[in-house]
């Protein structure tokens, strides 16, 4: 169904039901190791398993959180497997962002009618611990998103046919607090017709956009249009390439990757230098940019409380 829309400012309407993001599947070829660096790399702590010590023949995947942060690897067991031939495909990769909504019928009824793709209709799984429904759609490449109905009822540590999780080793978070948002980079020409399909089918408003102009390098540019639930706290940019001198970074990532999918996952933190700091001392590798960068920070983006040089 049409929405009555001004193309430039769009409202967020909570069609969907969607309060937030639940938690990010990554499907890897080694769920145990993916688990082992991110926790003493980045400091997200397992909390869940599923597998074969716990009766899983199908998969291994562990869950991973760090303040409200979820993410999840899963790895397959069977060359066969649909994990196996993502894998194949793309390497590891973002497979599964997962959404909470407050109603999982609203969620898929009107998702569906609106034109999503069905993957999985709505399905109750249960456990020792209760039970709770989920239901997924198809988005932009590969990447799926699933709605997840949070019933406080259920006391699991995340989802049915996942237990408990104790690490033998303790390590220290790092700060951060939620996902802040997550990036999908698209192909040539498939940036509007994904944020369309954001508004008309989730009711998500675009609220930034970004020209080839704005995000460029002599060599390298790319279009940008950001799109975010009623209550701001799921927001997710969609990138695609604009010309340069040069292959864009976005349309380099979709050849290497084969095909469109999640790019990178924004973490908020109260104190970015700290986190910065205690993850490069952990082994994470940071990105280095020119000092000019920071020289010209404040005539960008106005006056910041932060230091400039410690930033620097």
């Amino acid at each position: 169904m049409e929405l009555e829309r001004d193309k430039q400012t769009q409202e967020a309407l909570d069609l969907l039901t969607v309060e937030d993001f639940d938690s990010v599947e990554f499907w890897v070829g080694n769920a145990y190791q993916a688990a082992y660096y991110y926790y003493n790399a980045f400091g997200f702590k397992p909390v869940a398993w599923s597998s074969l010590k716990t009766g899983n023949r199908n998969f291994a995947s562990y869950v991973l959180q760090q303040g409200e942060a979820k993410i999840v690897l899963s790895a397959p067991y069977h060359p066969t497997s649909e994990l196996a031939a993502h894998q194949l495909t793309h390497g590891d990769g973002v497979k599964v962002i997962g959404l909470v909504v407050r109603d999982i019928e609203t969620a898929w009824n009107e998702s569906i009618a609106r034109g999503a793709k069905p993957v999985q209709p709505i399905t109750e799984l249960k456990d020792d611990y209760g039970s709770l429904r989920v239901a997924s759609i198809a988005t932009y490449g590969d990447t799926v998103h699933k709605f997840i109905e949070r019933d406080k009822s259920y006391t699991g540590p995340f989802l049915p046919g996942y237990k408990a999780y104790e690490s033998p080793i303790e390590r220290s978070s790092t700060g951060v607090k939620r996902i802040d948002h997550i990036v999908g980079n698209v192909n040539w020409n498939q940036m509007e017709p994904t944020v369309q399909f954001y508004h008309e089918v989730f009711g998500f408003e675009k609220f930034i956009e970004f020209s080839e102009n704005d995000i460029a390098t002599k060599f390298s540019a790319l279009k940008s249009q950001v799109v975010r639930n009623y209550n701001s706290k799921v927001k997710m940019p969609i990138n695609e390439p604009a010309k340069g001198l040069k292959i864009s970074q976005i349309e380099e990532y979709v050849s290497y990757y084969h095909g469109a999918g999640a790019q990178h996952i924004a973490l908020a933190t109260d104190d970015v230098v700290a986190t910065v700091t205690e993850m490069r001392k952990r082994g994470v590798e940071f990105i280095r940019v020119p000092d000019t960068y920071y020289k010209t920070l404040n005539d960008r983006v106005g006056d910041i409380d932060e230091d400039i040089n410690v930033l620097a």
